[in-house]
């Protein structure tokens, strides 16, 4: 039984953390790399969001404009199913052609696409090239999720994969300057917004030349050719080496005890993403109300609270990340969704004034966005190597089916729950109890401890 299965950390966890001098070039390159790709992410993802409107318009024919919300929304809710179709293809082909080569393939097909997107003819075109994006960006995540966990030492892994996770709030925020700045552009300014999500492809060239498989990895590739070769060539095939002859998701999902760690840890996956989409598409729009009831103009408080909110995820990843390694995972956990949910009741029943909500709004992002951290940190950490990719891009992804249908009937909940505020705390909160209950259950603590193998 390894370490991890039984919960008894290995002797040299109480090292001291350990400093960028004394972590390796080929660490401190493929954080630069992962980080960059994720970042374009955010880009892209937040980028839709603000531009979406703007673009349906621009395509679209006059009886979609009609229903100009149900149109961008698909377009939304298009770009999460390729997301998470895109996601789970590639968790197989990090297991099996490698962390690095997967990680140049996804950030070029979203690039390519994103840029695509820009000179879509109409809205049937913008809605596929949308698909075929999310298909991209999904793809992305696992392999250089997998890349950091395997490369950066025990004792630091958490705050590298939080900074990795930090990159998708810092797109968030230049989308929205780069967003602003086009303005002037007029009525055509979303399609150079998508023209600029196409730059991510001179990040393929960095990772071509800087980024490296991990050892971890190299050594189950070859130890899976050797086993193929001998079970080709009618050779003995230690137990141990069997594994390999199979695909990482049956390797990974035959197992019990893996199996219903990965269910476990999709029930708080899909909790965190309800609680964001069912939550982060109201916060602005709340805070629109208020302002126009105050005599304010609605839109600007909007745009600026849905800008705090992602701007202040930067550092809820970044703290998710140093109090992993701290204080350790689950406490972590326990802490950033018993914060998520005591704001939203906050947020949507005591805020008087627009003000007071742009606040309230970046303490939202800390906790409700923040969260998200723990995924690159935690998962990885519990699944063997050979199948790592495949287990927590299927976890991570499947979940956003959850966002996409939940994308879909935010305008329904409203309707059934009676407003904005009910609806949002009441999804909000429920999501974030369940994820409460279920934290100590998902698997063993895992600070500090080294990778399955």
């Amino acid at each position: 039984m390894s370490d991890l299965e039984s919960g008894v950390p290995p002797l040299n966890t109480r090292a001291r953390p350990g400093t960028l001098r004394t972590i390796g070039k080929s660490s401190r390159r493929a954080l630069v790399a992962s980080w960059l790709g994720w970042t374009f992410d955010g880009f892209e993802t937040y980028a839709l969001v603000l531009a979406g409107p703007a673009a349906v318009i621009s395509v679209g024919t006059s009886g979609q404009l009609e229903q100009l919300s149900t149109y961008v929304g698909a377009l939304v809710a298009a770009t999460l199913l390729g997301w998470a179709l895109g996601g789970i293809v590639a968790g197989f082909a990090a297991d099996y052609l490698g962390r690095r080569r997967t990680l140049m393939i996804s950030i070029l097909w979203y690039a390519l696409f994103t840029g695509l997107t820009a000179v879509a003819p109409d809205y049937w075109w913008l809605l596929a090239l949308r698909f075929i994006t999310g298909m991209g960006l999904g793809a992305e995540w696992g392999s250089a999720t997998a890349l950091i966990g395997e490369l950066w030492p025990d004792r630091s892994r958490g705050r590298a994969a939080a900074v990795l996770q930090s990159g998708f709030g810092v797109g968030a925020v230049l989308a929205a300057l780069t967003w602003f700045l086009l303005q002037p552009v007029g009525t055509e300014a979303w399609r150079y917004l998508f023209l600029v999500g196409a730059l991510p492809a001179l990040v393929v060239l960095y990772v071509r030349r800087a980024v490296h498989d991990p050892q971890m990895w190299t050594e189950i590739r070859d130890r899976r050719r050797k086993a193929r070769a001998a079970a080709a060539g009618g050779g003995q095939i230690s137990a141990a080496d069997r594994q390999f002859l199979r695909s990482p998701f049956t390797a990974v999902f035959s197992q019990p005890h893996l199996r219903q760690r990965a269910l476990r840890l999709l029930l708080i996956t899909v909790v965190s993403v309800i609680g964001l989409y069912s939550v982060s598409a109201w916060i602005p729009q709340f805070t629109g109300q208020l302002a126009t009831q105050a005599g304010q103009s609605g839109g600007t408080w909007a745009a600026n609270a849905g800008l705090v909110f992602n701007a202040a995820s930067v550092p809820g990843y970044l703290l998710l990340g140093y109090l992993a390694d701290r204080w350790g995972r689950k406490p972590t956990m326990l802490l950033y969704y018993a914060g998520s949910a005591l704001i939203i009741p906050i947020f949507f029943f005591a805020v008087p004034a627009p003000g007071i909500a742009l606040v309230a709004a970046g303490v939202a992002g800390f906790f409700i966005l923040g969260q998200f951290a723990w995924m690159p940190i935690y998962m990885p950490e519990l699944f063997p190597t050979a199948g790592r990719a495949t287990a927590i891009s299927t976890v991570f992804n499947s979940a956003r089916l959850a966002g996409s249908f939940v994308t879909l009937a935010t305008g329904l909940l409203i309707s059934l729950l009676g407003g904005i505020s009910t609806a949002a705390t009441t999804v909000g909160i429920a999501s974030y109890v369940i994820a409460l209950c279920v934290i100590w259950f998902v698997g063993p603590e895992t600070k500090g401890q080294p990778l399955p193998r």
